[in-house]
């Protein structure tokens, strides 16, 4: 086969996977989703895949750890929610100092 076939065997095959995955969700019995253990879990996890999400794409480049404009604007970001600015304030600033720090040449 020629990888533009693979590469449409993996979309097909992808896509199967995501139908499968979501049909899974409803036919779990409800008798398991009602299990305060499950709630508990349930809620760690979104936690923990969203702080995942959050160190690769503020940290990371490819492979290697990176301390750029990302990380001042992160903790820009930070400061400002901790002292309760409101949200598009946080936004505004942390692109504004990732903005002038990579105009700066950092990052």
């Amino acid at each position: 086969m020629t990888p533009y076939a693979w590469t449409w065997v993996a979309v097909v095959a992808a896509a199967a996977l995501a139908f499968l995955t979501k049909y899974a969700g409803h036919v779990v019995p409800e008798a398991w989703l009602e299990n305060p253990r499950v709630h508990r879990v349930s809620g760690f996890v979104t936690v923990g895949l969203l702080a995942a999400l959050f160190a690769t794409q503020a940290f990371g480049s490819g492979s290697a750890i990176v301390l750029d404009a990302r990380v001042a604007a992160v903790a820009v970001a930070a400061v400002l929610l901790w002292r309760r600015a409101p949200f598009i304030v946080v936004v505004i600033a942390a692109a504004a100092v990732a903005a002038g720090l990579r105009l700066l040449g950092w990052g």
